[in-house]
């Protein structure tokens, strides 16, 4: 079923009678090829890559709920690549890209909307180290773009730019960055896997790995034994209770991270702007609602909720950088699982166990990375040897010493 303007059209003359399934409701066979752990948007983009653009077959996808029901569902949407690492920037200019072709690959609207992202700074220090990234991300041949505070009161004159405690003195522009509709991304996933002959098996949990003489040969589930030549492990702040079955310790704590989204208004933002004072990121949805987030709750947490002290701070920064939106009523929140690993940035690697991959790690940045995160993945699957793009995230480099000192802006250890 390919989607189109003709078709919606048609289908509404007929009353959408015509629509089917996005995929299909499979029981798990006995056995595959790969097993990919986790239905979110890094294991569904594994799968679709897998068997898409590695010419790979006889997958299957294990979900404990439904697909999407995890972080995939629980982030505020940002898309961009502005960053200051060689070890991150090339990684993440390559999502950039796939985002970009995202639509017309996977025939399906997942809402990409490139509407600009802007850092602001508040500080001579602040601007500095802003231009240092810019410069870093041109070089790497992304797109950056420094404005003076004339400039930016052009583009955004609603914020306080005359806050005595945090003036606003610029900010650091990516035009390319942006957002893209979380569940759609999912579903476009989902529907490509599937249309390539991918099983996606829901209400599957895994329950333990089956492992003899340092190999993996099946995943142990709530609907009984599946083997496996390979698995590749996808289940964000569910990594270490996961891999804990197969007798690893990973370098990374998992935490609560809250979002939250404000009742319809009219256009208001140009695009995602985030405070340079205090950790705090906003856009608006096509629905209206002002979509926000900030810090993660402090303490290690396995619970999709959060607590209201965060929820206060949020609403503070809020209020610092644009007051005009105090009277705005919150209309819901939610919280995702953030596995943070020890240096901010992600693994993307095989373990010691043959047969096993890891994929995870990716702090509070996991939903820019959805598209080049599968495709990476999916290459260390398929041919064994890491993407180009994804050399750096070694789940040995804490080891031997090669950390990315990048901010993935976690509790510990030390904020990063």
């Amino acid at each position: 079923m390919k989607f189109s303007g003709f078709r919606v059209f048609a289908e509404a003359l007929k009353g959408n009678t015509g629509w089917r399934p996005l995929w299909r409701n499979p029981e798990p066979q006995s056995d595959y090829d790969y097993v990919v752990v986790g239905g979110g948007g890094h294991g569904l983009a594994t799968a679709y890559y897998l068997a898409k653009t590695f010419r790979q077959s006889r997958i299957a996808v294990l979900e404990k709920g439904w697909l999407g029901s995890g972080n995939i569902g629980r982030n505020t949407t940002i898309i961009r690549s502005n960053y200051l690492l060689p070890g991150n920037e090339p990684f993440y200019e390559f999502s950039m890209k796939l985002w970009e072709g995202l639509e017309q690959e996977l025939n399906f609207n997942a809402m990409v909307s490139q509407r600009g992202v802007i850092n602001l700074f508040h500080s001579d220090s602040q601007r500095d180290s802003f231009r240092r990234r810019g410069n870093a991300v041109r070089l790497a041949g992304a797109d950056a773009h420094l404005l003076g505070r004339e400039e930016l009161r052009a583009m955004v004159p609603f914020l306080n730019f005359d806050n005595a405690r945090f003036p606003i003195r610029g900010g650091l522009l990516q035009p390319r960055g942006g957002t893209a509709r979380h569940d759609g991304v999912a579903w476009g996933y989902a529907r490509g896997a599937d249309s390539h002959g991918v099983d996606l098996i829901q209400n599957c949990e895994v329950t333990g790995f089956r492992i003899s003489d340092g190999k993996i040969y099946g995943v142990e589930t709530s609907r009984g034994y599946i083997g496996a030549s390979k698995v590749g492990v996808a289940v964000a702040g569910s990594s270490g209770r996961v891999m804990a079955m197969a007798g690893m310790r990973l370098p990374m704590e998992s935490h609560v991270l809250q979002a939250y989204v404000s009742e319809g208004l009219k256009p208001i933002l140009p695009g995602v702007i985030t405070f340079g004072a205090g950790h705090f990121y906003i856009s608006q949805s096509d629905k209206g609602g002002l979509v926000f987030g900030g810090d993660i709750d402090g303490y290690n947490s396995y619970a999709q909720r959060g607590n209201l002290p965060v929820v206060e701070h949020a609403a503070e920064c809020g209020l610092a950088l644009m007051p005009m939106i105090g009277r705005a009523r919150l209309l819901r929140m939610w919280g995702g699982l953030m596995d943070m690993s020890m240096d901010g940035s992600p693994i993307i690697d095989r373990t010691d166990i043959e047969g096993l991959f890891f994929n995870g790690g990716w702090c509070i940045g996991g939903f820019k990375a959805t598209p080049a995160s599968g495709y990476a993945f999916a290459h260390l699957l398929a041919t064994g040897s890491p993407h180009e793009t994804a050399r750096a995230y070694r789940l040995d480099r804490f080891s031997r010493g090669y950390v990315i000192d990048e901010t993935g802006t976690g509790a510990q250890p030390n904020l990063h």
